[in-house]
């Protein structure tokens, strides 16, 4: 049986705006029933441990009312907290999106040292729409950023500006330009379209619409 880890955000607000933030519900919702229909095992650790909040849930998206009503959500928010985990459990590590990420995942130096751990062991890291976020400021043992010439994609500066998604009053700053300016190799597809890029261990999805996809592209790697 693999175990799949998914780190979600603690953070509530985004933005001098103070708008509501978490994770995107669908980005775990699809994701997790992705995982568990192969099989497989998803335990779930957020920054601070506990309940995470969560936006965008939609009664109307099948997958995401079956979660919330799941064994799976009730988990959820009675996640780990990520300094309690012990990360040599499992066969992989996701990040769902969200605008929470924006804020907690960016400099957090446990994420940043799960991330180079799992990294270089040859595990796998997949994560969606804003969850790249938690990529960045990853700096490897050979003392070079992760992100240095590989192929990565996240929710676009076309996608921010189409969701009226303003830096400073919503985001911070916006996440395909600053993964570039770390080194990353972007490439991306229309706005809200599916898009999914691998690099070796590393899958990245550009949006919710992508959430499955990237699931679905790890578990052919693992």
């Amino acid at each position: 049986m693999k175990h799949i880890l998914f780190i979600v955000t603690s953070t509530n607000v985004t933005g001098t705006g103070k708008h509501a933030a978490g994770y995107e519900f669908s980005e775990v919702a699809d994701p997790y029933f992705e995982f568990t229909s192969k099989g497989y095992t998803v335990d779930f650790a957020s920054i601070l441990g506990g309940t995470p909040p969560f936006v965008g849930y939609d009664k109307a998206q099948k997958l995401s009312k079956t979660f919330k009503e799941s064994n799976g959500f009730k988990r959820l928010n009675y996640s780990h907290k990520l300094s309690d985990v012990d990360i040599d459990a499992y066969d992989a590590i996701f990040f769902p999106g969200g605008l929470g990420p924006m804020t907690d995942m960016v400099s957090n130096p446990l994420v940043k040292k799960t991330i180079k751990e799992v990294y270089e062991s040859g595990r796998v890291i997949g994560a969606v729409c804003h969850g790249p976020v938690a990529l960045l400021n990853v700096i490897l043992s050979n003392g070079k950023n992760l992100l240095e010439g590989k192929k990565i994609n996240s929710f676009t500066e076309a996608e921010e500006n189409l969701d009226r998604h303003v830096i400073g009053d919503v985001i911070p700053f916006m996440l395909d330009a600053e993964l570039m300016k770390q080194g990353a190799l972007f490439s991306n597809t229309k706005p809200f379209d599916p898009f999914v890029v691998t690099d070796m261990n590393l899958v990245t999805g550009q949006n919710p619409a992508s959430a499955s996809k990237v699931a679905l592209e790890m578990i052919r790697i693992i």
